[in-house]
């Protein structure tokens, strides 16, 4: 389905994938199983990221010439490539994921440099102690977010001011690195995104019609995900959180910083594309096409 004025270059991929799981499953199943085909579709990139830190983990030898933060670095660098060139991500998706590399890779300077974590492993491409691979972690947040809206063919209504948004998410984003010095913001913060997004909806389509859920509660299922995922990451000893044992589940107090980092990632996303926001609430839903 294409919603009206938005290009899905993926659409023939994603109707496949639709007429596959209507072909063999019970009709009262296909929406949820739809809706789980386009979840782990929209999270490719960190789907391939995740599988290769497992695999390299289990596989990698000390001995071998290429160092295993290097060959993560080049793995990312190889699917970033193919999803362009295969046209699973567009030229403004992948702006949108360069942005927030950036701002992710950023921080892991500074929260390496901080002590908060590190990446205990050697390696060629690697700055200020952060191998470069690391940053794709976060490009793979923002590929989601950018993906996911597409393929769900997603509506956020009604949105607050765009101002107020931004300067929530850059209050967010400062507060990663000020709760250093000066007294943690984050539950006021958290606080704020109920306030300013709690009349918000997100419209998705999974079948053939639109279904609701609040935003802060998107958000906060999302960030649970991502806790997960993250725990990847530390029982392969990739990266070891200070205090923490090596090879240990990091706390579930970790999913709030997932649930405001997320927010910093969507409006990254808005930053390029703002088609799926209405200030305008939706009753009904959009129409689908």
């Amino acid at each position: 389905m294409i919603l009206a004025g938005r290009i899905r270059p993926t659409a023939g991929q994603e109707r496949a994938l639709g007429d596959w799981a209507r072909a063999r499953l019970p009709t009262g199943l296909v929406e949820f199983a739809m809706f789980v085909l386009k979840q782990g579709w929209a999270a490719l990139f960190g789907g391939l990221m995740l599988a290769a830190i497992i695999l390299s983990r289990f596989l990698w030898q000390p001995e071998w010439p290429v160092a295993r933060y290097d060959a993560l670095f080049v793995f990312a660098l190889a699917v970033q490539a193919l999803m362009l060139a295969l046209r699973l991500e567009t030229w403004a998706e992948a702006r949108v994921i360069l942005l927030f590399h950036l701002t992710g890779t950023a921080m892991e300077w500074f929260k390496v440099g901080a002590g908060s974590w590190a990446y205990p492993e050697p390696a060629l491409f690697k700055i200020m102690s952060v191998p470069l691979f690391s940053g794709f972690m976060y490009a793979s947040v923002g590929s989601y977010i950018a993906r996911v809206i597409r393929i769900f063919g997603m509506r956020f209504a009604p949105w607050p001011p765009q101002a107020a948004a931004l300067g929530l998410a850059v209050a967010i984003y400062v507060n990663f690195f000020a709760h250093h010095y000066l007294p943690d913001m984050r539950l006021a913060l958290m606080a704020a995104t109920v306030l300013l997004f709690w009349r918000t909806q997100v419209w998705f389509v999974t079948g053939q019609r639109y279904r609701a859920m609040p935003m802060p509660l998107a958000g906060l299922l999302s960030a649970l995900a991502l806790w997960v995922a993250e725990n990847v990451g530390t029982l392969t000893g990739t990266w070891i959180y200070a205090g923490h044992l090596p090879r240990a589940f990091t706390t579930p107090a970790k999913i709030g910083s997932w649930y405001l980092l997320l927010w910093v990632a969507f409006m990254t996303v808005t930053l390029v594309e703002r088609s799926a926001l209405s200030r305008a609430a939706l009753p009904h839903g959009p129409e689908v096409r």
